[in-house]
């Protein structure tokens, strides 16, 4: 009972932040509008100049905003039924609420680390905080050896698992396809590292969440106890993360940024992640139990 509260706590306190956040990145409208800026490589970049993204690059500062929209629209009300249904001791509700809170998790070690200070710093350093720790308090309540238990025997596991493999070996060859070329042809940089300091998403999907992805999915194919927990968890951060991709590729393409081939890619990974969440969650089996 004590950690359903510290639970429910933490999680309150990121709605709250979280909508506090997404409501000033997508209101806020102050700065000069829209300039080229030089950066320290000699490249000319668009920079958007408007609210607490003025100055982020324009396509850039326009993907913060469609994520924010999602987060607001789509992030925060799962928070709230997750919590809902966890609070109740249901299981499908404490495999959503966990995959929400890596959604959110995620997000906000981005926004930290990627995002032009602003005054919505201290924020992202505590959603930050706050996400990691709930998410870390939600994934100590199962349980691990009795975890397939609550799946049925029919779970499509190999389906999903092997879709998060495929999925993050895509998105690695993607993000290396813009990293490897300028390297092989001395240019070093890539036209959209812009005037930041390096590829921060590049670097953290290769190094940390695509082979955490792929690692999740072949567990997942072997039905071990952990390829459930983390594949379950990953699979629904995953939907959530490619419906915030896919809302981004279309702010993008709004702005007459060319977003080939992710616009084919992204929506259809992003339909299949919801499809597969889908496919996981609705398997799991009807038990309330109090967590361990």
């Amino acid at each position: 009972m004590q950690s359903k509260k510290v639970v429910t706590i933490l999680v309150l306190l990121i709605i709250i932040f979280s909508a506090e956040t997404t409501l000033t990145g997508i209101f806020s409208e102050a700065g000069p509008g829209r300039y080229e800026y030089e950066s320290i490589r000699g490249k000319t970049v668009i920079i958007f100049g408007e609210g607490i993204y003025k100055h982020m690059s324009a396509d850039v500062a326009v993907q913060g905003i469609a994520q924010d929209y999602v987060t607001l629209f789509v992030g925060i009300p799962l928070l709230l039924i997750s919590l809902w249904g966890y609070r109740k001791n249901n299981n499908r509700s404490r495999f959503l609420l966990a995959g929400t809170l890596s959604y959110f998790f995620v997000t906000y070690l981005f926004y930290t680390a990627m995002g032009m200070y602003n005054r919505m710093f201290l924020e992202y350093v505590v959603l930050l905080g706050l996400s990691f720790f709930a998410l870390f308090k939600v994934l100590n309540s199962f349980k691990l050896k009795n975890i397939p238990e609550l799946f049925r025997e029919k779970t499509p596991a190999k389906f999903v698992g092997g879709f998060l493999a495929v999925n993050s070996v895509a998105i690695a060859l993607l993000w290396l396809s813009v990293v490897v070329p300028p390297l092989l042809d001395g240019s070093i940089y890539p036209d959209s590292l812009y005037h930041y300091t390096t590829l921060i998403v590049q670097g953290f999907d290769l190094g940390l969440l695509l082979p955490l992805g792929f690692v999740a999915g072949l567990m997942l194919i072997r039905r071990t106890s952990l390829g459930y927990l983390i594949g379950t968890t990953y699979i629904i951060f995953l939907a959530l993360l490619m419906t915030a991709l896919t809302a981004k590729i279309i702010g993008m393409a709004s702005t007459g940024v060319n977003v080939i081939p992710s616009i084919f890619i992204i929506p259809a990974f992003n339909i299949i992640s919801i499809l597969s969440s889908y496919l996981m969650l609705s398997n799991i089996k009807k038990t309330e139990k109090e967590p361990q």
